[in-house]
């Protein structure tokens, strides 16, 4: 194979230096102004370029929106092979995968809506074939991961063998988490003063969903004292820190204006 000429290879790599400037540029008006006052537009010319070279890149607004979850989507899958590596029981890095994901919405929140906003139908529905290829492509080692601690601990017989797939079984979890996660983003939904903290709520449920599912060794979901260390101890060893400075702040900063 020949090798590229060096014409080529600059060439190649000022495309993909504007392509990040203009990711930054558009990651930060939504910080700024709002997912949904995005616009092409002023993503070109706040870079300087003509709004054809924008498009040049991005064929639709919801390419861009696609491109930008599946660049923020890294350091989701660092922190979530971080807890899969961590070298503890299986139901154990199961919760501190969850641990991990809790951890990007408090530190990435933007991030962090802006994927779940990619995954509705007006925008996904929207996006390029070829975009959303990239973007399912990012975010599958998520999904290999959680399947790879449910297969190990299926294969040590911490986690009994049932009629369930494995995908199959793991989607109980991220169902859960999801649908929290949906219901805090709407305000006034969830009180906090009524359940506590919604995602510590989370963890109590998907703790008896692991009994039910007969995931070894059982917890007593319902013991506050023995969940908190739990949480707590899991926290120390895979984040180095505790649940305070896992937790997402409530409620969440507006971000669709």
């Amino acid at each position: 194979m020949s090798a590229i000429s060096p014409t080529v290879a600059r060439r190649q790599r000022e495309i993909a230096e504007r392509e990040v400037a203009l990711l930054d540029v558009a990651q930060a008006q939504i910080q700024r102004d709002g997912l949904m006052s995005l616009q092409m537009a002023r993503v070109a010319e706040e870079c300087g370029y003509a709004i054809g070279t924008l498009y040049r890149h991005f064929a639709s607004k919801e390419d861009l929106l696609v491109a930008l979850a599946t660049r923020n989507c890294v350091s989701r899958v660092e922190l979530f092979e971080r807890a899969a590596h961590w070298q503890g029981p299986t139901r154990e890095r199961m919760l501190a995968v969850v641990l991990a994901d809790l951890l990007i919405m408090r530190e990435q929140p933007e991030h962090f809506r802006l994927a779940q906003f990619v995954w509705t139908d007006m925008v996904w529905g929207a996006a390029s074939a070829e975009s959303r290829r990239r973007a399912l492509e990012a975010f599958a080692p998520l999904g290999e991961l959680i399947d790879g601690i449910a297969a190990e601990a299926r294969a040590n017989g911490e986690l009994p063998t049932s009629t369930l797939p494995i995908p199959a079984l793991t989607m109980g979890p991220w169902m859960m988490s999801v649908g929290l996660q949906a219901l805090v983003q709407q305000r006034d939904l969830v009180d906090p003063a009524v359940i506590g903290h919604p995602y510590r709520l989370l963890i109590r449920h998907l703790q008896y969903l692991f009994n039910g599912y007969g995931w070894q060794p059982l917890v007593d979901a319902g013991d506050d004292v023995a969940l908190d260390a739990l949480i707590d101890r899991v926290s120390r060893e895979v984040f180095d820190t505790d649940w305070s400075s896992i937790a997402p702040a409530l409620p969440c900063p507006p971000f669709y204006a």
